[in-house]
């Protein structure tokens, strides 16, 4: 199970002196956007348990994303490593901001989860459109298979909360800029 904190926890600590390493593991363009002032940006498809490790100093790691999904999934990650002191924020940046922890605002981006919504939706429309309008039957039958395998996707992705598209959409050069000088900002 992975441990948790509260946002108001986390920024208590800070306030208090201690050492408080946040890693950030949504995309760079994500970060960009908004992030919690003393967090660290790592995506989660990059996250590499020795860099934490080194960056961690031997103290606890929290995690933070949007929401609280990816940094759980950091956490597993890293506890599977062997790494037992991480911990995930609570309800992720947004909760954070809420809270009133400090965060830096630039400019806006559309978050990984819409563009996900975005292209099922279009591929499901293009594979309809095809079934039913295609100029022969194989372009047909190519129009429901291509329908089939993203419904079947979207399935499996609510199954093992695990998305495919998500881990691909994340790796476009749309998603990489936003940091400072454009590119992952570790800081």
């Amino acid at each position: 199970m992975v441990a948790t904190i509260s946002p108001t926890t986390l920024a208590d600590r800070r306030r208090k002196g201690e050492r408080v390493t946040l890693i950030d593991v949504r995309t760079p363009a994500e970060f960009g956007e908004v992030h919690v002032d003393f967090a660290h940006n790592i995506p989660l498809d990059r996250l590499d348990p020795q860099e934490v490790a080194r960056i961690a100093a031997g103290g606890p790691v929290y995690f933070v994303c949007k929401s609280g999904g990816r940094s759980a999934k950091a956490c597993e990650k890293l506890l599977a490593a062997g790494m037992n002191d991480v911990v995930s924020v609570e309800g992720g940046t947004a909760a954070c901001e809420a809270a009133g922890v400090p965060v830096v605002r630039g400019r806006k981006v559309m978050s990984l989860e819409r563009q996900v919504r975005i292209m099922s939706g279009a591929l499901v429309a293009a594979g309809a459109a095809l079934a039913a309008f295609g100029p022969d039957p194989t372009w047909q039958r190519i129009g429901i298979g291509l329908a089939g395998f993203i419904g079947c996707g979207l399935v499996f992705a609510g199954v093992t909360d695990t998305c495919g598209m998500a881990m691909l959409i994340a790796k476009m050069p749309w998603n990489q800029a936003g940091g400072p000088a454009g590119s992952c900002c570790v800081r």
